[in-house]
């Protein structure tokens, strides 16, 4: 695990809390400036009693000191996860090749070339149909359906749980289960950063430093889609890891400064064993799943080089709020960023 520190940008505990109820994230500093921001568009939306804009008052005011408390509740998970837990494929929390798949080590292998470019890419890196998004084999079959029965032990113990984010209620924190040091790092550092190199490296692909990785589970009766949005990293893996299911396919629109009235979406549907790598920002969401279930490892790959001058959650200089692990991938360090990652600044 690397020895840097790193931080939370301070709008983590004001901006871009999400309203599942209405679909919106919003930022919130105040009652007086969430009203006038927000007043008009609930109330078109159905929040139309002073009894319901209160009650959104109390799940806003639960969210953020949810998060002020979240560093200090994973320490405390982590923790009594490693005491009472027992897995049930030890081998899968450390990363082996023979895990990832012949044709994702050849990309690897090319990434690093020294006349690796974009015009003569493997044919494994298929080039999709929204822009700049990429879909590459990851892993192997076998690796996926040992790592998804390690992951429903888990969620069948007694084990505490800490979930994704409040738009994902079903899915595990692979850094509280005992991932981050031997198995996620290794696969950010050694093979997922030249490939992010290659392909991002306008954008933080060749400086990314540090990532936040987690699991996410669609099935009836419990999450079934995704509403619109971008990500907090630079770059984003996401990779299905089955099982059966229908629809639910990921959908593309423009980048964040885009509304999506003004935005054609292009639909890609997930392939078994492969991910989806595109850049952080890219808007995006899950079309609703209509049978079975799906799950999907998300690895957001962040730049401390890109990040340390512009959050890409608030777009202003970050104010440092110190964090456990990773964070939210900001340092004090402000290294001079390298010829290819200027144009990251505002994307």
């Amino acid at each position: 695990m690397s020895t840097t520190q790193f931080y939370h940008c301070s709008c983590f505990y004001t901006d871009n809390i999400f309203l599942t109820e209405f679909k919106l994230h919003i930022k919130y500093t105040s009652e007086e400036q969430f009203r006038q921001t927000y007043g008009a568009i609930l109330r078109k939306r159905g929040c139309s009693t002073t009894e319901h804009f209160q009650k959104v008052l109390k799940q806003i005011e639960k969210e953020i000191y949810r998060r002020k408390l979240l560093d200090e509740e994973a320490i405390e998970r982590s923790a009594m996860i490693r005491e009472i837990y027992k897995p049930f494929h030890r081998h899968v929390y450390v990363l082996q090749e023979s895990y990832l798949a012949p044709e994702f080590l050849e990309i690897v292998t090319f990434s690093k070339c020294e006349n690796a470019s974009m015009d003569r890419l493997p044919k494994s890196i298929v080039q999709l149909a929204a822009p700049r998004t990429y879909r590459i084999p990851v892993f192997t079959e076998e690796f996926c359906r040992d790592f998804i029965e390690e992951l429903e032990n888990f969620e069948q113990s007694e084990a505490p749980k800490g979930r994704p984010n409040t738009m994902n209620n079903y899915g595990v924190l692979l850094n509280e289960l005992g991932f981050d040091a031997t198995f996620l790092t290794p696969l950010r550092e050694a093979y997922l950063c030249p490939v992010a190199s290659l392909l991002f490296s306008d954008c933080g692909g060749d400086t990314l430093d540090s990532h936040k990785a987690f699991v996410v589970k669609y099935a009836l009766q419990q999450d079934l889609d995704l509403s619109y949005h971008y990500d907090n990293a630079e770059v984003t893996l996401n990779v299905s890891l089955g099982k059966d299911f229908t629809e639910g396919s990921l959908y593309f629109g423009d980048m964040r400064q885009v509304p999506i009235s003004e935005t054609e979406c292009v639909e890609i549907g997930h392939e078994t064993t492969h991910g989806l790598l595109h850049r952080g920002q890219h808007m995006h969401g899950a079309l609703p799943l209509t049978s079975g279930q799906r799950w999907n490892l998300i690895i957001w790959m962040r730049s401390s080089v890109v990040r340390n001058q512009l959050c890409p959650m608030c777009n202003k200089k970050p104010e440092l709020v110190e964090g456990d692990g990773f964070a939210d991938g900001f340092t004090r360090e402000a290294p001079a960023p390298s010829a290819n990652t200027d144009s990251c600044v505002v994307i």
